[in-house]
């Protein structure tokens, strides 16, 4: 009899929940989908930026549906932004959202889950912190740090808390990168000799923002908030838009494209970070009030690899002034080449039998293999997201709820880091850098880098 009155009245309430659904114009099968049924995941977005509308967004969209979740908020400073984003995600989600001055407001909200923070540069770690100390799974954007006090800070607090915390490498996502480095790890491409990286493109205007520079006032955002622990500098629309520009807001070149490549380099071979970065370049081309350089050649000196190799170089070049963007990732080792713009592992610079005999030698040459194509993820929008990026999104979601660790943990993004700070205090100081384990700092002539 307990049975059966317990059944009647879970029943009365599934039947009660149907009417009241259908007062609001719902089936219950509809009232199901509102926010807050079947344990959706709602998720809050930190910073407007263009990062985040025209890719991590629509990633978001390919599905938010399927995997049960919700995008209930946006915290920007400016309230020209936060208008703008609030219009564009209602536009695009189909329901209106919470639209928050700032963090504070952001976390004051209930029954928020998880953030996307796609800020300036040199905020992501510190937003990172406050986001897993208010208990939010974060995706946080590359770079994770520009200095080291910031890289250690974040990382003691994703690790002191229980949060699923992805950094935005979305490389660790794509099935030809996977497959690149189970091929490496597996012992079948022998010793890594060298790694040319490289990312060029033409274009005066990347990273400019023109119209929306003569758009922002100080008194329509809080510069003040914006600085966060930056040394404090008058209100200038340029670097509050442009940040990408101006260290220490951004190191430029290193933070943007060298994170995502030597973050493979990390990843394949095991590595933490390089022994020694030493850079040369300038601003050769775009001579438009920018402090970050417009042409970057940095050379990094890794090993030992397994105890196997004293080590191996590592090239990174990039321009700004020609190129197509198409960036350029080549491992080499003493029997081929493994190219991440062709996906192929191939014999191509390897030693052939004829330059072997003259030594008394065996000529060693790899086989030809095709890497697994990057695979497109279920959508579940037709959003126009890059693979990768997409894949990469719906990795963290499902780490959400499965709380297993992500593709690119928080220890990925640490290690970038490292070798992004390395570069930019070679680039700053003109010195070799190098850098201390039991500090967890990075040296220049003896001395800790600061910006």
């Amino acid at each position: 009899m307990e049975n059966s009155r317990r059944d009647f009245i879970k029943k009365a309430v599934i039947a009660a929940t149907g009417a009241y659904a259908g007062t609001l114009g719902m089936s219950a099968k509809s009232y199901g989908n509102i926010i807050g049924a079947n344990d959706r995941i709602r998720v809050g977005a930190v910073g407007f930026s263009d990062r985040f509308q025209n890719t991590l967004f629509p990633c978001f969209l390919n599905h938010y549906k399927e995997l049960n979740c919700d995008l209930i908020a946006l915290s920007d400073l400016w309230n020209y932004r936060r208008d703008l984003g609030a219009e564009h995600i209602k536009k695009k989600i189909g329901h209106g959202i919470a639209t928050c001055r700032n963090n504070d407001e952001l976390y004051a909200l209930k029954d928020l889950d998880a953030v996307i923070i796609s800020t300036p540069d040199f905020s992501h770690a510190l937003n990172a912190i406050e986001a897993v100390q208010n208990k939010k799974d974060v995706y946080c954007e590359k770079p994770f740090a520009e200095t080291m006090d910031d890289a250690r800070e974040a990382l003691k607090a994703v690790r002191k808390s229980k949060q699923i915390l992805q950094i935005g490498s979305q490389r660790r996502s794509g099935q030809n990168y996977q497959a690149a480095a189970d091929f490496i790890k597996q012992g079948k491409f022998g010793n890594i000799t060298m790694v040319e990286l490289s990312w060029n493109v033409n274009q005066p205007g990347r990273w400019r923002r023109p119209e929306l520079v003569s758009k922002l006032k100080e008194k329509d955002t809080d510069w003040k908030r914006f600085l966060l622990n930056r040394p404090f500098e008058t209100f200038d629309p340029r670097i509050y838009l442009e940040y990408r520009l101006f260290w220490p807001y951004s190191s430029g070149m290193p933070g943007q494209w060298m994170s995502h490549q030597i973050d493979t380099v990390h990843w394949f071979t095991g590595l933490p970070h390089p022994r020694s970065v030493t850079a040369n370049g300038g601003i050769y081309q775009w001579k438009d009030g920018r402090r970050n350089w417009d042409t970057t050649t940095a050379v990094f000196d890794y090993g030992p690899l397994n105890n196997k190799t004293e080590g191996f170089q590592v090239v990174f070049s990039s321009r700004m002034h020609n190129g197509d963007e198409r960036p350029a990732e080549i491992y080499y080792s003493n029997g081929g080449e493994l190219n991440l713009i062709t996906n192929k592992i191939s014999p191509q610079g390897g030693l052939t039998e004829k330059a072997a005999a003259a030594m008394g030698m065996k000529a060693n040459l790899l086989s030809e293999v095709k890497l697994s194509a990057p695979s497109a993820a279920a959508a579940s929008a037709n959003t126009g997201a890059d693979v990768l990026s997409s894949n990469h999104m719906r990795n963290w979601l499902e780490c959400i709820r499965s709380r297993k660790e992500p593709n690119a943990p928080v220890e990925a993004g640490y290690y970038h880091s490292i070798a992004t700070i390395m570069t930019n205090a070679a680039v700053r100081t003109g010195g070799k850098a190098t850098f201390d384990q039991d500090r967890q700092e990075v040296i220049v002539d003896g001395k800790v880098f600061k910006y």
